[in-house]
């Protein structure tokens, strides 16, 4: 039976990753770790509160023992000043990642990057450089196993207060969007399995790999299958 340490369990994508590995077979417990309370109880579950991830040290012991980490903990690109969203997007992923490793060497890496992510650090865009540092990072910090997820638009399936204009305007036409560009979409709830399927599964020997958004929705279509 695996043992799973989520970050951001309270977020969109977070919140379906926990819930999937809740219920999920072949893992027998999930530690959720946030700045909220999560409001619900589980036999399986392990809820800690931690407030200022700047600093992990203080989460030896909750990380210790742990299968997979699966990481989704972020903030929206326009909701806050970039030195926040550096904070946030990058120091925040890799003291955590760092953390985890140390309690548990073992443990797979699976984290929310998004379409576009640049580890060269020459894209234009904050949000792409940003995930682009915390990729390169991952990847070279002896992780046995890094599963870097990079999806496109993710649909948040259940009714929210959108963060931007821009996302007001992704949901009110996703509809069509859906159908004229079907390999740009992808569901918050579908994301999240995939995201916690590959920690149980693996990739067939492949330490590291990077899934953008068509092969999201490959994995997804092969839960289903099975």
């Amino acid at each position: 039976m695996k043992q799973i340490v989520i970050a951001g369990a309270t977020g969109m994508v977070g919140g379906y990753a926990l819930r999937y590995a809740l219920d999920h077979p072949a893992i027998g417990r999930v530690t959720a770790i946030g700045r909220r309370t999560l409001g619900i109880s589980h036999p399986k579950l392990q809820e800690v509160m931690h407030r200022d991830f700047s600093d992990c040290s203080a989460l030896k012991e909750p990380l210790s023992g742990q299968d997979a980490a699966i990481f989704c903990l972020g903030a929206y690109t326009g909701a806050v000043p970039d030195a926040e969203l550096r904070k946030v997007t990058v120091d925040h992923a890799i003291e955590f990642a760092r953390a985890v490793h140390g309690c548990s060497p073992a443990a797979a890496f699976s984290f929310l990057s998004g379409m576009g992510a640049d580890p060269t650090g020459r894209s234009r865009a904050a949000f792409a450089r940003y995930k682009g540092e915390v990729e390169k990072w991952l990847l070279a910090a002896g992780f046995p196993h890094v599963y870097i997820f990079r999806p496109a638009y993710i649909y948040p399936v259940e009714p929210r207060k959108e963060p931007n204009l821009g996302y007001r305007v992704l949901r009110a036409i996703y509809p069509a969007f859906r159908v004229l560009f079907p390999s740009q979409v992808i569901r918050a709830d579908d994301l999240a399995r995939a995201m916690v399927d590959v920690c149980v599964r693996g990739t067939e020997g492949r330490a590291s790999t990077v899934f953008e958004n068509r092969d999201i929705q490959a994995i997804v279509k092969q839960a289903m299958v099975k």
